[in-house]
């Protein structure tokens, strides 16, 4: 795949039935429900879940969303959607990058990033981030 970034973590899919609207392409809630699942799988695969999140009293939550529609996609098209975590601080916020292609001819549907914070899930404020967010998710680090 054409990535704009190296290494990507990937996730295959293709639009179904209830994902098409009414312009007969994809919607683009569903894009972000898609960039959410992969968000998640790729930190799962790095080591960390929900469970963690909950034990260790701290989350990674959306501080802020962006997100380019370039080209529509449509039902049943072969897609790949691909993350990368591409900056951090080291203390409280971090930005996850994405990028979705079609398959037959890799061109870019959708390019998103996410700017995180780090939020305590017991009072809702930002907080440091654990030594296990960061041994496990500044490793991943990718230069965007």
């Amino acid at each position: 795949m054409p990535w704009d970034l190296a290494q990507a973590f990937t996730l295959d899919l293709t639009p179904q039935a209830g994902d098409i609207d009414g312009l007969n392409h994809t919607n683009n809630a569903v894009y972000v429900q898609w960039c959410e699942r992969i968000g998640w799988a790729h930190s799962e695969a790095l080591g960390l879940n929900l469970g963690d999140y909950h034990r260790l009293d701290r989350a990674m939550v959306i501080r802020q969303a962006h997100y380019d529609y370039l080209l529509p996609s449509l039902l049943g098209e072969p897609l790949v959607l691909g993350t990368w975590i591409t900056a951090s601080d080291g203390k409280l916020t971090m930005e996850r990058r994405f990028q979705l292609v079609r398959a037959s001819d890799k061109a870019t549907i959708l390019r998103g990033h996410w700017h995180l914070v780090c939020v305590e899930l017991t009072s809702g404020k930002p907080r440091r981030m654990p030594e296990a967010f960061c041994s496990i998710y500044l490793p991943a680090l990718t230069a965007a």
